[in-house]
């Protein structure tokens, strides 16, 4: 079973999964016979069910939905204002520090982007 190598990965809404989830709470339909019907993968269906029972509504919501680079749309902002001009910068200066304090530093920028280990600069 599964899925070719290389295809794309399913995702369902938050409302998808809820009700998937109340159909086999409210309605008794066995979860196998559910996963088989929609073609869900038994674990994934059995996983949200499990999490219904514990945490309720608000644990089988999505957690991923908020990925990405969150300053992606302030940097090509041409109107910030002084707030948030300034919270950019002291963003990007925590993401420097933490990066130094690993131990690299960033040349570049885009698809030309190099990460160099401080071993080769005197860091004094």
């Amino acid at each position: 079973m599964g899925r070719n190598k290389g295809g794309e990965n399913r995702k369902w809404t938050n409302e998808e999964r809820l009700r998937y989830v109340l159909m086999c709470e409210e309605q008794h339909i066995p979860v196998r016979k559910l996963a088989r019907d929609f073609d869900i993968p038994y674990g994934t269906l059995d996983g949200w069910i499990r999490k219904y029972r514990i945490g309720g509504i608000e644990a089988i919501n999505s957690k991923r939905l908020r990925t990405g680079n969150r300053f992606a749309a302030i940097h090509t902002s041409k109107s910030l204002s002084e707030e948030d001009r300034l919270r950019l910068m002291v963003e990007k200066l925590e993401i420097e520090n933490e990066r130094l304090k690993k131990g690299y530093i960033v040349k570049g920028v885009g698809a030309c982007k190099e990460f160099v280990t401080l071993n080769e600069w005197n860091t004094r």
